[in-house]
């Protein structure tokens, strides 16, 4: 039975990019299931797929599963390549996605996600250098002790999908860490899975104002990708 996969917006929906690239660039049979978010931000059509109204969440035929880090564990028990063969490896892997997962609070919060957007940041509160000193001390220390060229070593894994809405924000967002971290973000972008999505992002018909304004705030617009209606 094939897992549908219901998401959001690809421009700006982190949490669905996240299993979908995972499962794309394992080649993990999956229908996507696009639900676009609504402008009152109540998300009530979510409700039809979701328990928590939110997203991304996967069916496995009666099986729900609705939150992206337990959908990633879900994936594994049929595909062990979803997480490294290497015991160290798999447990580092696990340990940095959960620290994606429930933390990165202020990059979460000042850099929103948008594929079509880039914005000048600026000079990033104290909150945010913390978060991007964390962020290439994290992936400088996975790089070095596994070899790379991704982050628990020579295979695309769950790791490296978590962390990908986070090399979106990188360029998004003209951030700039050490240059091991940097060519990092720059393959995750190359991946095909990745860019596949960005891809999609930017050409998608719909432009959420809450997101928007969220991503821009009273910061100046250096770029858009997406093409005039």
């Amino acid at each position: 039975m094939t897992y549908r996969l219901f998401i959001a917006n690809k421009n700006y929906s982190s949490w669905s990019m996240r299993p979908w690239v995972l499962l794309r660039a394992l080649e993990i049979p999956f229908e996507e299931v696009l639900t676009p978010f609504e402008a009152a931000g109540q998300q009530q059509a979510f409700t039809h797929f979701s328990p928590t109204a939110k997203v991304p969440c996967l069916h496995d035929g009666e099986q729900v599963i609705w939150d992206s880090l337990a959908i990633l564990e879900y994936a594994a028990e049929d595909h062990p390549a979803v997480w490294p063969a290497d015991r160290a490896a798999r447990s580092w892997a696990r340990c940095a996605s959960a620290e994606m997962h429930s933390g990165f609070a202020a990059l979460r919060d000042e850099c929103s996600m948008n594929c079509s957007l880039t914005i000048d940041l600026d000079t990033p509160s104290e909150s945010l250098e913390k978060d991007l000193i964390r962020l290439d001390a994290l992936w400088q220390e996975g790089l070095e002790t596994f070899g790379g060229p991704w982050l628990a070593g020579d295979a695309f894994t769950a790791v490296d999908a978590m962390f990908a809405p986070v090399a979106v924000r990188l360029r998004g967002y003209g951030i700039e860490l050490g240059m091991a971290a940097m060519a990092y973000a720059d393959r995750l972008l190359a991946h095909s899975a990745v860019a596949e999505w960005i891809e999609q992002g930017i050409a998608e018909p719909w432009i959420d104002e809450p997101h928007e304004a969220d991503c821009i705030r009273d910061r100046r617009v250096l770029a858009d990708r997406r093409q005039p209606a």
